[in-house]
């Protein structure tokens, strides 16, 4: 029997990716996909990849699932939950910023909670930054090797600000350009600060993100240093053991590139030494390890399904 799939806020770019993995994952059929500005057209008309794969309609309500992805702008998905009050053994993937900080959700990042997400009813998905950037810190945070300064750039690319057209995501102005944007105040940084104190380092205080805007349209590729003594065969074995056991992130021993997970859900990590310094590369699709690819991941961990299923995606690299 297969699981009931419903997404509120069908007509975005992280509905349009969910909507591509679901139609061919072994386990679920979609019941419903709700857009208030789509209502009454084919999925197609939207995502038009879709053509010949659904000939499903969005709908103006909601219907009946035993699983809800919420894939509404940052704000709107707690005022759903309010209005609507999904039954409590309905799984809710929330994409939003909303129950990101709620101790009554699951931060949904399995690399570190996926005990926790195995049978959970309310999991927040985490933000795109903030996965690609703890995909490189957590490691030295467990370790207690980034209690001081740590300083991240991460460059994404221009579907991380969502499908609604802005002056920084035009073609004309985004391509053979790079501009830094949020100095020191990304809003991910609220959830990274939460989970490196839950992993033992004192406060938020001293990571030190500079996020820019890249000129292609998927991918986050992360830097992030910080000073030790440890050695560099010290280092790629920390990374080697946090990352035994994941089903999807990976340590590298070769300097990696963007398009080796661009179209996947594959989280790739690099570390070296130089001099006193550790870097470490971290690197996702935003559209999929950093929203809709990680939210089935997570809904296949609390409905007991095997983690990887719908989600052996490959990379185009040419």
């Amino acid at each position: 029997m297969k699981h009931k799939i419903g997404i509120i806020g069908g007509g975005g770019y992280t509905a349009g990716e969910l909507l591509r993995i679901l139609v061919n994952h072994p386990h679920v059929e979609i019941a419903f996909v709700q857009s208030q500005s789509q209502a009454g057209k084919p999925l197609y008309h939207t995502h038009t990849d879709l053509l010949g794969e659904t000939d499903l309609v969005f709908s103006a309500d909601a219907g009946e699932a035993d699983v809800l992805f919420l894939c509404m702008g940052h704000g709107r998905s707690k005022t759903w939950m309010e209005e609507n009050k999904p039954a409590a053994d309905t799984l809710v993937v929330d994409l939003s910023t909303d129950y990101r900080m709620d101790d009554g959700w699951v931060y949904g990042l399995p690399e570190i909670n996926a005990a926790q997400t195995q049978g959970a009813k309310r999991v927040a998905n985490p933000g795109c930054f903030a996965t690609a950037i703890q995909l490189g810190l957590l490691p030295l945070v467990k370790a207690g090797l980034a209690d001081g300064e740590v300083h991240i750039n991460g460059m994404t690319g221009s579907t991380g600000a969502g499908q609604s057209p802005m002056p920084t995501t035009h073609f004309s102005w985004r391509n053979s350009n790079v501009s830094v944007y949020k100095a020191f105040s990304h809003q991910h940084l609220n959830e990274i600060g939460r989970n490196v104190k839950l992993l033992g380092r004192k406060d938020a205080k001293g990571l030190n993100f500079l996020p820019l805007r890249g000129p292609f349209a998927r991918g986050i590729f992360v830097t992030t240093y910080v000073q030790t003594d440890e050695s560099e065969s010290q280092l790629k074995g920390l990374f080697n053991n946090f990352y035994s056991e994941t089903t999807f992130t990976h340590v590298t021993d070769r300097n990696p590139d963007l398009k080796q997970v661009v179209n996947t859900n594959k989280g790739i990590v690099f570390v070296e030494k130089h001099s006193d310094k550790a870097l470490v590369i971290s690197m996702i699709d935003n559209l999929l390890k950093g929203a809709s690819g990680q939210a089935v991941q997570n809904m296949n961990l609390a409905l007991g399904l095997p983690e990887d299923a719908g989600l052996r995606l490959k990379a185009g690299l040419f």
